[in-house]
C-alpha cells in the first residue's frame, strides 16, 4: 500500500481534524475518531500484518481493517494542538463515502499548561467543548459518572480549573488520558511536519445509541516475544498478582449505561487489576445491570458469540495472541415496552429478562489489538508455536462459565 511521504500544507480541502474517541475504555494506545464509522490508531507493522493475513473464519471477530492513513500534529499560532489526517486516495473502498469536512476540532480547545517540579503534563483539558461530542452518542442525554481508580495522570485530566474531581463527565476520562499522553509524546519528539501511520479501523459500536463495552484482556500470558527481561518480569508479575492468572481474563476497562440515571458507569484498569475472581463476576454483573435490572436477556447471546469465538480459536494453529484484548459490547438504551412499567431494582432472576418480541438485544463481540501477534508464518515471528493458544482458550472457557452462572444465580 502506497503512502504519500510529502505533506501538503497548502490544500486543507484534504485534511480531517481527528477527535478523541470518547467510548475507549481500555488500553494504553490513543484511539481517534476518523468519521462516524472508522476509528484510527498508530500503526504498529505487526498489528498491520495480523490484519491483512487475517484468517476468513476470523473476520466476524474482528474490526474491519479499512487501510492506513498519514497523520500530522498541527499547532496553531495561540499553542492549541490537533492531530490532522491525510486522505490517501489508495485507501479501500470502505472509505469512499467517509466525510471529507473538517469538524470543528476538540483538539484545538486544549490548553498548554505550565510543567511544574515533577509533573510532566504537557496539556490539560478544556472540558466544555467535550460536550457535544458525548451528547451525540447517546441522544443528548447521556453523561459519564466515573467510578475510576485513579493513577496520578489521570485525575489530572479531570480536574477543573479550582483542582476538584468532578464526578459526573460528559466524556470518557480513560480515552482523554490516552490522548493526552498521546500528545505529549508526539509533541516532545517530532516537528509538526512529520508524518505518522495510522491504521483505519471498523468503529465497532458505531451502531450503538448508548453503547456498552467491556474490555478484556485475555489469555495466562501478555508480553510478545519480543519484550524486554524488564517488561517481562513486568507482565508476568501483573497476570500472576490478577485473574490472568487464575481466570485467563482480565477486566481493563467497562462503561455501562444506566437507565435509572441516564449515565454511564466506568471502571478502569486498575480496577481490573485488583479484582479476585469472585470480584470479576460480580464486575461482569454489573456490566449487565442497566441501573433498574439485571439484563439476563444479554447472557445467551453474549454466549453464543463466545462459544462461536472459541470454536474458531481452537482451530487457529500456532496463533498466539499475547496482550490482545476482547471486547464485548451491547445497546444500552432498550425499547420501551409495557413490561418496562415493572418497579425498578426489585426484580428476580425470573423476571429480569424482558425480551423485545422476537427480536435480540444487540450483542458484539470483537478481538482487537494485536501488536503483539503472532504465528508460524508471520515474518516477525520470534518464537515458532505449535497448536492453539491454550491460554487464550482457558480465558474464554472461563468467560463463558462466568456468564452462564449470571443465569442460574448467585
Amino acid at each position: 500500500m502506497v503512502v504519500q511521504n510529502n505533506l501538503d500544507l497548502g490544500d486543507s480541502r484534504k485534511w480531517i481534524v481527528l477527535e478523541p474517541f470518547i467510548h475507549q475504555v481500555g488500553g494504553h494506545m490513543s484511539m481517534m475518531k476518523y468519521d462516524d464509522y472508522t476509528v484510527c490508531k498508530p500503526l504498529v507493522s505487526q498489528e498491520q500484518w495480523f490484519y491483512e493475513t487475517l484468517p476468513a473464519a476470523m473476520k466476524r471477530f474482528t474490526p474491519q481493517y479499512k487501510g492506513i492513513v498519514s497523520v500530522h500534529l498541527k499547532k496553531d499560532s495561540m499553542g492549541n494542538l490537533s492531530l490532522i489526517a491525510c486522505p490517501q486516495t489508495d485507501n479501500r473502498s470502505s472509505l469512499d463515502n467517509a466525510s471529507k469536512e473538517s469538524s470543528m476540532t476538540i483538539w484545538q480547545k486544549l490548553n498548554q499548561a505550565n510543567t511544574s517540579s515533577g509533573d510532566h503534563t504537557f496539556v490539560k483539558w478544556n472540558h466544555g467543548p467535550l460536550t457535544n461530542t458525548a451528547k451525540d452518542s447517546c441522544q443528548g442525554k447521556a453523561v459519564l459518572q466515573t467510578d475510576l481508580q485513579y493513577h496520578r495522570d489521570v485525575s489530572s485530566i479531570m480536574e477543573d480549573a479550582n483542582g476538584n474531581q468532578p464526578e459526573k463527565n460528559s466524556y470518557n476520562p480513560w480515552g482523554l488520558y490516552c490522548h493526552k499522553q498521546h500528545l505529549n509524546r508526539m509533541s516532545s519528539k517530532y516537528n509538526e511536519n512529520k508524518l505518522h501511520q495510522f491504521l483505519l479501523l471498523e468503529n465497532v459500536v458505531s451502531k450503538y445509541k448508548c453503547p456498552c463495552i467491556l474490555d478484556l484482556k485475555m489469555g495466562t500470558r501478555q508480553h510478545g516475544d519480543d519484550a524486554s527481561e524488564e517488561k517481562k518480569a513486568r507482565q508476568i508479575k501483573k497476570c500472576e498478582q490478577s485473574t490472568s492468572a487464575s481466570l485467563g481474563a482480565r477486566i481493563c476497562g467497562m462503561q455501562v449505561y444506566q437507565a435509572d440515571t441516564v449515565q454511564y458507569l466506568c471502571k478502569d484498569k486498575y480496577y481490573g487489576r485488583k479484582l479476585s475472581p469472585d470480584g470479576f463476576r460480580q464486575a461482569l454483573l454489573q456490566f449487565l445491570h442497566n441501573g433498574n435490572r439485571l439484563r439476563t436477556d444479554l447472557v445467551e447471546p453474549i454466549v453464543s458469540q463466545l462459544k462461536a469465538l472459541l470454536s474458531v480459536i481452537k482451530k487457529q494453529n500456532s496463533y498466539r495472541f499475547y496482550s490482545s484484548s476482547l471486547l464485548i459490547n451491547y445497546e444500552g438504551l432498550e425499547k420501551a415496552t409495557p413490561s418496562d412499567n415493572h418497579p425498578q431494582g426489585h426484580c428476580q432472576h425470573s423476571s429480569c429478562s424482558l425480551p423485545h418480541g422476537n427480536s435480540h438485544p444487540k450483542v458484539d463481540v470483537r478481538m482487537i489489538d494485536f501488536a503483539h501477534t503472532t504465528n508460524k508464518g508471520s515474518r516477525f515471528n520470534h518464537t515458532v508455536y505449535e497448536g492453539p493458544d491454550n491460554g487464550y482458550i482457558f480465558g474464554l472457557e472461563n468467560l463463558i462459565k462466568t456468564f452462564q452462572s449470571i443465569c442460574v444465580g448467585e
